[in-house]
């Protein structure tokens, strides 16, 4: 179970209002951990109040109707002696239950009691609670986060330049207002087809881990008791996209998950849909339970993505590691530590990630999760040292199968799903191999190898541009429209 070493929330009364009083908050992160109350907490201060923020219908035959985003306004301040988040806005798309959303610790939360699908679903029921994205603003100066930012061992620039390309890069409230623009247009035409469809956004786009440039990933939910065939009804989906205004580049894969791979038209915003493959789901959720468990998780995670598709190891169609395997072995050396970052959530709190719970339940399960404070006083740039070096050197490929399901590395068995498998990493509800595409010697030591040399540079150097072109990643991402 959790350390009980956070100072327990005094109860709030939620039976005239489904959200928590307002808490200020002021903009600073402290990666370093200098001030230990309330970091690691899994429920974050209680959400601000803005006007309501809900997506309108599409007037037949014309433009669509660009939603309104209501100003922010982020000038409280909070005593120094308490959390000191990141400010961010979240829009709630309608949870059925009464009571507080789940909250994370760098964030604000901004919300409406009316469903955020309200004009699209008028005949066919809502799901019971669906995904609540995460809408994150900048801090009107780039240098707020370094001003308060201490390293203690390594020189504090491979910090600060880890902080500076997470706050370059990290998904914007403007990135995920067109993704939700996006799905919920295509939720409408969809159900054209498919009458009781519902279409959920997933994957980095949710759980917190995301950029910039992250694909938006798509689960479009089928319920019934016949079987459908899934390339079926991508193939149907493909026809029907084809005819849409707004959608261009359409191309069916038909993978192990099947998707229909697509664009949006005029912009660089891809699209990967799915059917039916509600682990997506389950899976996002318990991510954005780890991702906003620690300040230090989402700037680590980001950078360590980066690194790795520069250096060409993170494409599984290419067979080297998909993201979600990259976040899986992130969360795994956190878990593993001699004084872990992170918790054991699946093991801890197996009734808030239940495998066979009901998908409209899912997002419900997190907020019952209390708060966790590590002792691990480690800063990013130590942790992203200790990343590499524990990959490059200390993990036994050869034996040991990645497991954030049991915090642990246990041996690996003769099953099907580990035996002459160069990388296994199990997926945390499935139970299978995420890194089943790194079936090649040459690419499974062209990983290894990518692990020790950066590992040996970063470790002399201790300046990430000897690992990662820092600017050039930075003006990649801020060209994004």
């Amino acid at each position: 179970m959790f350390p009980r070493a956070a100072v327990p929330r005094r109860p709030y009364d939620y039976r005239h209002d489904s959200y928590p009083p307002h808490t200020p908050v002021s903009r600073c992160y402290d990666y370093s951990h200098q001030r230990l109350a309330g970091v690691n907490n899994f429920h974050g201060p209680g959400p601000e109040r803005f006007p309501t923020y809900e997506w309108k219908p599409r007037p037949p035959a014309a433009a669509p109707v660009h939603p309104h985003t209501p100003t922010m306004t982020n000038e409280r301040k909070r005593r120094n002696d308490e959390y000191s988040p990141h400010v961010v806005k979240r829009q709630r798309l309608e949870p059925l239950f009464r009571g507080p959303p789940p909250r994370c610790p760098d964030q604000v939360l901004a919300g409406s009691s009316r469903s955020a699908l309200a004009g699209f679903d008028r005949f066919y029921p809502s799901p019971r609670a669906h995904i609540q994205p995460l809408l994150t603003a900048v801090p009107k100066s780039p240098n707020i986060l370094k001003a308060c930012f201490k390293d203690k061992v390594l020189h504090c620039t491979l910090s600060d330049q880890m902080v500076e390309v997470f706050e370059a890069c990290q998904q914007q409230a403007s990135d995920l207002a067109r993704k939700e623009t996006c799905r919920a247009r295509l939720q409408e035409d969809i159900q054209s087809v498919y009458a009781v469809a519902r279409l959920y956004l997933t994957g980095s786009s949710m759980n917190g881990l995301g950029c910039r440039s992250s694909d938006a990933d798509l689960c479009l939910v089928l319920k019934g008791n016949k079987r459908q065939d899934p390339i079926h009804i991508l193939s149907v989906l493909q026809r029907l996209f084809k005819s849409l205004s707004y959608v261009e580049k359409t191309q069916l894969i038909r993978a192990k998950v099947p998707i229909l791979k697509f664009r949006e038209k005029g912009s660089d915003l891809e699209f990967d849909l799915n059917i039916n493959n509600t682990v997506g789901i389950r899976n996002t959720f318990l991510l954005r339970s780890y991702a906003y468990a620690d300040l230090r998780i989402r700037p680590l995670v980001l950078v360590v993505k980066k690194w790795a598709r520069h250096g060409q190891i993170n494409d599984a169609s290419k067979g080297t590691l998909s993201s979600y395997t990259l976040v899986l072995m992130v969360l795994h050396f956190l878990q593993t530590l001699k004084e872990p970052v992170l918790p054991c959530l699946q093991r801890d709190y197996p009734e808030c990630f239940n495998p066979l719970m009901d998908i409209d339940m899912v997002p419900d399960g997190p907020k019952h999760i209390p708060p966790f404070l590590s002792q691990n006083q480690s800063s990013l740039g130590e942790l992203l040292l200790g990343f590499l070096k524990y990959y490059a050197t200390d993990f036994r490929w050869e034996r040991h199968v990645i497991s954030i399901r049991e915090a642990t590395a246990f041996p690996k068995n003769k099953s099907q799903a580990w035996r002459n498998k160069y990388i296994c990493v199990e997926e945390p509800f499935e139970r299978n191999n995420v890194a089943r595409a790194v079936h090649q010697r040459v690419k499974f030591e062209a990983i290894k190898a990518e692990f020790a040399e950066s590992c040996r540079i970063l470790q002399h150097r201790k300046d990430l541009n000897s690992i990662l072109p820092v600017q050039t990643i930075i003006n990649k991402e801020l060209s994004r429209r």
